[in-house]
């Protein structure tokens, strides 16, 4: 039993670290009509293919963050707030992000090379 907990206590610790060095997106939508993404506060336009940790502010209740591409399709919830965290691996090609109550207004894409 104690080997076990101390497996469960080495991946706990271990989690955080296999994140550290894998780069952070930025992604914020609302208060108002707006959604962006960002990497050390520049808009996201062009991204190498590999990991990203995607960490999503949703503040507020009328709108979501909705992230496509290949092989990928992730999103908040329209009704609810809060701060979400995404390990995605990207490939090559377009992504696109929107609010879908708003995606006419409320969009954003990259592309992945």
């Amino acid at each position: 039993m104690k080997l076990v907990a101390l497996a469960v206590m080495v991946a706990a610790l271990a989690a955080p670290a296999a994140l550290a060095g894998t780069p952070t997106l930025n992604g914020v939508v609302g208060p108002g009509f707006t959604i962006k993404l960002t990497q050390a506060g520049n808009k996201v336009t062009k991204l190498k293919a590999g990991a990203y940790v995607f960490k999503i502010a949703d503040k507020s209740t009328i709108h979501n963050f909705h992230l496509t591409g290949p092989g990928v399709n992730k999103k908040t919830t329209v009704g609810g707030q809060g701060n979400s965290t995404w390990k995605l691996t990207l490939k090559k090609g377009v992504y696109k992000y929107v609010c879908d109550p708003h995606a006419s207004i409320m969009k954003g894409s990259f592309i992945v090379s």
